[in-house]
């Protein structure tokens, strides 16, 4: 079976659920593999779990703070400080914006600070940065579906190596999909990561857009396996051909 090029492995903590799942989506929009996390004890436990490639981590957690949680990092073995192969990326997350406070983020280890509200493309911009010092995966690989091919990149889409025109919304609800091949999303998901709205918005345009991408991607291609599925009541899924 294909599957996406693989990004690196991030661990999102955050305690305000909006938050937190939003980024997650976004992160995996572009490539990454996401896990996350509501306070400071689920993130070290996630992170002796899973040793992600970089942690997200909000400063204000409900049990410790985010800069307790990177001491404590520091001094578990095998995930320390320096710049080594063991040293753990951290990007601080804070309401907070004085000199004081990113003085003390990155004397506690953090790699990089930014500031809520924040922008998801500087936010994005600044973990592949960090990525790159590091020699992790930045998550700017193609992601791949049988023979339909979509990388972010250069914003190009091929299916049997045949160029597919997409419109700039058309190339967000593909990747949408593609990110999460093989699991049912429902309009609402799609309406809210797609378009960004966070509100009940006209589902009706979710309709349309599937249908346009469907008939560039799946109709347009002859004799091609029909990739984009209605999971009737519940949404849509995009499911890569049994190899």
């Amino acid at each position: 079976m294909d599957t996406a090029t693989p990004g690196a492995s991030l661990l999102v903590v955050d305690d305000e659920p909006n938050i937190r799942e939003l980024l997650s989506a976004s992160l995996r929009f572009v490539g990454f593999r996401v896990t996350s996390a509501a306070n400071g004890a689920d993130a070290l436990a996630a992170v002796a779990r899973e040793r992600p490639d970089l942690v997200v981590l909000d400063v204000m957690l409900p049990d410790i703070s985010g800069f307790a949680v990177v001491r404590r990092l520091r001094e578990a073995v095998g995930v320390g400080g320096g710049s080594g192969a063991d040293h753990l990326p951290v990007l601080f997350l804070t309401a907070k914006d004085g000199v004081d406070d990113k003085i003390s983020g990155l004397t506690a280890g953090g790699d990089d600070y930014v500031t809520k509200p924040f922008s998801l493309e500087e936010l994005i911009a600044r973990i592949r940065a960090i990525l790159r010092r590091t020699g992790a995966p930045t998550g700017e690989g193609r992601l791949v579906a049988g023979d339909l091919e979509l990388d972010p990149v250069g914003h190009q889409v091929l299916r049997g190596g045949v160029p597919v025109s997409l419109s700039p919304t058309e190339f967000k609800l593909l990747a949408y999909l593609m990110t999460h091949a093989d699991r049912v999303v429902s309009k609402m998901q799609i309406l809210e990561h797609v378009w960004a709205y966070d509100f009940g918005g006209d589902l009706s345009i979710v309709e349309s857009y599937i249908s346009y991408v469907r008939r560039k991607v799946d109709s347009g291609a002859d004799g091609a396996v029909k990739l984009i599925h209605t999971v009737r009541g519940i949404g849509y899924v995009l499911r890569r051909p049994q190899s």
